[in-house]
């Protein structure tokens, strides 16, 4: 008789038990896999947001809110900063480099940000289509924006102030779409970019801006005199240029300036370690499900033992050797684990799809339900050595059963 079609006939005799054990054992699993997903892709996105910043210098207050507003964009500004202070501190000899973000705006709950190129090439950004903003009131959409947004070079749209979609409107001073990005999988896909002077502008409701000589000019914001004290961004982004600069340069902002500094790595652990405590203490949770699932499988496989041990006393004397009953039952356990982790793991990333369907903010991070690791395939594999412990004991007993003693009783 094939094996197989011996254990499903067993399964399938007692459907309740074979669904409870089944049921059990991918929750227990699904949990483990919707928290590998998220654990993950965090664990990702921060390293993606993160690459080339160094620092990050804005107004004082929590370190933590300055890291999730201008690296991530997740977050309020904690203030302004005078651009004067900001442009002296990007001459000073430790700074390599120095990106300007103005906030203050967005449209449809996407982030407005005045900048400079050298934010997109932070990422790589390319275009996808159109061409890169030139002129104040031109902007270029990140890819997610553009497509969730519905833009496209050409159209223009009026921005609201904050990041709420009730904020007042800016309808006299209309941004124009000059072109669209390539998705870089990072905060850049959904965010709108323009120039600082784009900000200053829309809020001040006149064109005061000047070209100035170059030798006057602001380092962060050529368009700006460097000695105009009125003008403020919201942060800088900046660039180490030794390995110095770490020790001195945010000891001395923080003490000797009116600004704050922020270390983007240090910050994305204290936050991954804040959010790995219920990380941890879900697993543990999922775990305790596992092995229940698995005392469950246990208590079945033996139970059903006992009330077929006629049925393999008589396959016994058919010709059935002692190690055809020992793998039918050992099978039996695999075929249970196997069948609940699949579900599990599949079950996992469904609820993991539905979360970013139906949580916006999952999509504007970049949540993806259809990424795949290696640890899942360790999921799999143990499942098939639990099943095989857990129908160990079984697996013996059947082996060694007696065929004259089971067949005199019966």
């Amino acid at each position: 008789m094939n094996l197989f079609v011996l254990i499903f006939g067993y399964l399938r005799a007692r459907p309740l038990n074979t669904l409870l054990n089944i049921i059990l054992l991918s929750l227990g699993l699904a949990m483990i896999t919707i928290l590998l997903l998220f654990s993950r892709q965090l664990k990702e996105k921060i390293a993606d947001n993160t690459q080339g910043i160094d620092l990050v210098v804005g107004a004082k207050g929590s370190p933590l809110q300055l890291i999730l507003c201008n690296v991530f964009h997740i977050d309020f500004p904690t203030g302004n900063i005078k651009l004067q202070e900001a442009d002296r501190l990007a001459k000073h000899r430790l700074v390599k480099s120095a990106i300007p973000l103005a906030l203050g705006d967005s449209y449809q709950g996407y982030r407005i940000v005045g900048t400079t190129r050298a934010y997109a090439e932070l990422y790589a950004a390319e275009l996808a289509d159109g061409t890169w903003w030139k002129e104040d009131r031109e902007v270029t959409v990140g890819s997610t924006a553009a497509r969730l947004l519905k833009l496209k070079p050409g159209d223009t749209f009026a921005s609201a102030h904050g990041l709420g979609t009730e904020g007042h409107a800016h309808e006299e001073h209309p941004f124009v779409v000059t072109g669209v990005l390539k998705p870089t999988y990072s905060a850049l896909d959904n965010l709108i970019l323009t120039n600082v002077a784009t900000i200053w502008l829309v809020h001040e409701h006149e064109e005061v801006l000047v070209k100035p000589d170059s030798l006057q000019a602001s380092r962060l914001v050529p368009t700006s005199f460097a000695s105009d004290s009125t003008r403020e961004i919201t942060s800088i982004l900046i660039r180490y240029r030794n390995p110095i600069a770490a020790i001195q340069l945010p000891r001395y902002i923080n003490s000797q300036t009116n600004m704050q500094a922020a270390s983007p790595s240090f910050e994305a652990a204290r936050l991954l370690s804040i959010v790995g405590v219920g990380i941890e203490a879900l697993t543990g949770f999922a775990y305790v499900l596992i092995m229940i699932s698995a005392l469950s499988i246990f208590i079945a496989l033996y139970n059903s033992l006992k009330e077929r041990k006629y049925d393999l006393a008589i396959m016994r004397s058919m010709g059935a050797s002692r190690g055809k009953l020992f793998w039918a039952t050992q099978l039996e356990g695999v075929v249970l684990t196997v069948s609940g982790s699949v579900l599990g793991v599949a079950l996992g990333h469904g609820v993991w799809y539905l979360f970013t369907v139906l949580v916006s903010e999952s999509q504007t991070a970049g949540m993806n339900a259809g990424t795949c690791y290696r640890e899942e395939l360790y999921l799999l594999a143990g499942s098939v050595m639990l099943g095989m412990v857990c129908s160990l004991i079984p697996s013996l007993q059947a082996y060694r059963t007696d065929i004259h003693k089971v067949l005199s009783q019966g």
